[in-house]
């Protein structure tokens, strides 16, 4: 470890953090929708010093196979140098492959996009969502951040025309990207035993595991994603999911 996390694991000995946040605090979250305009749906997030944005484009394809009459969610997410030096250009890395795995594993496993309203045509044509999420400045819990930007640019969303078998992205419709609920991800790290909500980058890397909690707006979870080497013991488990299903709420109201 760094002196730096050295003098992070001290603080978490005494349940204190860096910028004076209690465990269970976020910082301020802001929420800015329709900033890209070419975009059916756009929503821009910061949390403190993290800015993330989302955008959604939406086109028409051929279903799977085994699903012929249900649209297709994608999400793709881009860790830019511009965010942080520790960041390479060049295709995804693992960090940003794992983190578009858990905002789509959200979405995907809350059923919050009903899928069959997005068929045009069984086993023909449906529509494809694409979320891509891209990463301006990192300053700690990418991830929860990309996945309200996600949700966010869904909420701010509106189809494209489409007539004749083409889509006209000139003209939007007012029709909505059918959603059910709103998932939201918290994430939880843990430094010495102690437990913390929001982390900075600096507590990410002082950290010596990993939990996101994705939850629905009736309180269930939808999704885990767990790093880090350390184990947590079920009283931690308990505590995060509680405290996920809690946040959660607040979140949603910004939403």
């Amino acid at each position: 470890m760094t002196t730096k996390s050295d003098y992070i694991v001290d603080l978490a000995k005494r349940s204190l953090r860096t910028d004076r946040r209690k465990e269970d605090e976020f910082r301020k979250i802001e929420i800015q929708k329709g900033v890209i305009e070419k975009a059916e749906g756009s929503a821009l997030v910061r949390i403190g010093s993290t800015q993330v944005m989302a955008g959604v484009k939406m086109e028409v394809k051929a279903p799977f196979e085994d699903t012929p009459n249900e649209g297709v969610l994608i999400v793709g997410a881009e860790l830019s140098p511009m965010a942080s030096p520790k960041f390479r250009s060049g295709p995804p890395g693992e960090d940003a492959v794992e983190l578009a795995r858990v905002v789509d594993r959200s979405i995907r496993e809350s059923h919050s996009i009903d899928v069959e309203k997005l068929c045009i045509t069984e086993k023909e044509k449906v529509w494809i969502v694409n979320v891509d999420i891209y990463m301006l400045d990192d300053g700690g819990n990418l991830l929860d951040a990309g996945a309200i930007a996600a949700v966010s640019a869904l909420l701010d969303a509106r189809m494209p025309k489409y007539e004749d078998g083409k889509v006209i992205y000139a003209e939007k419709t007012k029709t909505k990207v059918p959603l059910t609920c709103k998932p939201v991800a918290i994430s939880h790290v843990k430094i010495g035993d102690y437990l913390f909500v929001d982390p900075l980058s600096e507590e990410e890397e002082a950290s010596t595991a990993k939990l996101t909690v994705g939850t629905k707006d009736n309180g269930n979870i939808c999704a885990l994603q767990k790093s880090g080497v350390d184990p947590f013991t079920l009283k931690q488990l308990d505590q995060m999911f509680e405290k996920s299903i809690e946040l959660g709420k607040q979140i949603r109201k910004l939403l």
